[in-house]
């Protein structure tokens, strides 16, 4: 089996950042946040993060925060509560956390009256606004600040005979809505609401013969599935329920080993998104040389710790 190419993972995501004219740089541009929170999580899960400049990082994300206190993707475009948590982990994977001012952060007023999250002023609606809206405020110690019981509602009128969710109520499932369903309900202590053999069933049927999970039945094997699918088997406790060997077999095969990068299927072309999801994956996996990560804040553990049992 082949080995997780460090260095050169090291190198390909420092890259993406300093080469700014690049295809991929440039059709990411409206959503660097994401790319940030990628890119350097998956340096910190590699003991590289300090290959970075914190300073630049930090001031870059104070400019992307608008009037109305949300983040945007970059420099000048629209909030939205996708970029706001990606700046949250960033600034904790770096101990920042102390330069928001959490007051101006407008994620209470995102919530609905049935409990449900808009992504913006805009009003769109999806669970995976809830698990960001939970995710983010849990972070911050603030989870006060909105309804936990109808929001913890709203997610589970989302979920299906087949044991999953959806975006919204008889939404199809779907492993990237599980996962952030069921990270929302860890999150506020209500994974009992789950049915875990029924949802452990339908997650572990995401795994093809090549070992890769897919997000939902008859589609191709992707290596992002690697975290939203294991995740939630985690999360529940049946991760033991697919074969981990194949599954690390298959990340390791999606490496530009020449390059840097992970694809999402082998041979394919690489970009930061699935290299951070294939390293996360691993990192899930107990991959040798990677620090642990936490299934439900998507943040490294002592990160997480840091926040929580810190002074």
């Amino acid at each position: 089996m082949a080995e997780l190419a460090v260095d050169k993972h090291v190198k390909y995501i420092l890259s993406v950042e300093k080469n700014k004219d690049s295809f991929e740089s440039v059709v990411m541009d409206h959503l660097r946040m994401n790319g940030a929170y990628w890119g350097l999580t998956a340096l910190d899960l590699l003991g590289k993060l300090d290959s970075v400049n914190v300073d630049e990082v930090i001031s870059w994300i104070l400019k992307c925060q608008h009037e109305s206190g949300g983040f945007s993707g970059n420099i000048g475009h629209d909030p939205h509560i996708l970029y706001t948590l990606s700046a949250v982990q960033v600034l904790a994977l770096f101990n920042k956390l102390d330069v928001l001012d959490i007051d101006k952060l407008d994620i209470t007023g995102l919530q609905n009256e049935d409990g449900s999250f808009s992504g913006d002023m805009w009003g769109e609606v999806d669970t995976r606004f809830s698990y960001i809206a939970i995710c983010c405020l849990s972070i911050l110690c603030c989870l006060n600040k909105i309804n936990v019981e109808k929001a913890v509602s709203y997610i589970l009128s989302c979920k299906n005979l087949d044991g999953g969710f959806g975006c919204t109520p008889g939404g199809e499932s779907h492993a990237g809505q599980i996962f952030c369903c069921v990270g929302a309900l860890a999150l506020t202590g209500s994974l009992h609401y789950v049915d875990k053999d029924l949802l452990g069933w339908w997650l572990c049927e995401r795994q093809v013969k090549s070992g890769g999970l897919n997000g939902r039945p008859e589609k191709l094997p992707d290596v992002c599935y690697s975290w939203w699918v294991l995740s939630s088997l985690i999360m529940i406790d049946r991760v033991h329920w697919i074969d981990k060997e194949k599954l690390v077999k298959f990340i390791l095969d999606c490496q530009d080993v020449e390059n840097g990068g992970i694809s999402d299927r082998p041979d394919d072309a690489v970009d930061v998104y699935h290299t951070y999801f294939g390293v996360a994956g691993l990192s899930l996996l107990n991959y040798p040389g990677l620090k642990a990560i936490d299934p439900a804040y998507a943040l490294p553990v002592d990160v997480v710790n840091r926040i929580f049992f810190s002074g």
